[in-house]
């Protein structure tokens, strides 16, 4: 039946758990995500597991969801960020990046990819783009965040409370750490531990955090 499908998909999603999230700055956009490596959402075997990937020098991707499709997907996406970057001679813009992501998407819809990302990055006039989907590529577009993951709910509520307009590089990644680490901590499948980078038209800045270990 339909609803013991939803079970399923619902449950494969949140087999490894994860929080990832991203919001945007005055010309600057901050992607974040936890640590945690789970595994049946009883056990945690390693606190280092990569959730946000680089596709270009302005653009990130946040993967939440089944830890093996988010590696095959992160390294598929890689191969067609560079097979673009030199056939056209030319560096992907974040929106681009985010229609391949839901095209790519969707052709699996049959078999899906158990991943539902956040794309955040600069546009070429320094603007951020934000975009998230659900694991059939429907894309859904923010001016302030997105969020991802088995902490979604959490973050939700939390991002509403805390973000607001303008913040520069310094306010949005003090922002997004309390965002994510807020959510985490009232999340048993996500935390451990995060990951925090800032997108500015000149840099990208990393910084991890330390969050509760239990």
């Amino acid at each position: 039946s339909a609803r013991s499908a939803s079970a399923v998909m619902s449950g494969i999603m949140a087999y490894n758990g994860g929080a990832v999230v991203a919001m945007a700055g005055e010309n600057c956009v901050a992607i974040a995500s936890d640590t945690r490596h789970g595994v049946r959402q009883l056990m945690t075997i390693g606190c280092q597991r990569q959730k946000t990937f680089k596709l270009t020098d302005q653009t990130f991707v946040g993967l939440a969801g089944l830890a093996t499709d988010v590696q095959t997907f992160s390294q598929l996406l890689d191969f067609r960020i560079k097979l673009f970057s030199l056939k056209e001679e030319r560096t992907m813009q974040p929106q681009m990046a985010a229609n391949m992501i839901s095209s790519m998407l969707y052709e699996k819809r049959f078999g899906p990819w158990f991943t539902e990302p956040i794309v955040a990055g600069l546009d070429k006039e320094g603007t951020p783009f934000l975009c998230a989907f659900d694991y059939i590529g429907a894309m859904s577009k923010a001016q302030d965040f997105v969020v991802s993951g088995t902490s979604s709910e959490q973050l939700y509520g939390v991002c509403e409370s805390f973000w607001r307009p303008g913040m520069d590089k310094d306010e949005l990644f003090e922002t997004i750490a309390q965002c994510l680490l807020s959510a985490a901590d009232r999340d048993c499948l996500a935390g451990w531990g995060g990951l925090v980078h800032i997108i500015t038209p000149d840099e990208i800045i990393t910084r991890s955090l330390k969050g509760r270990m239990d």
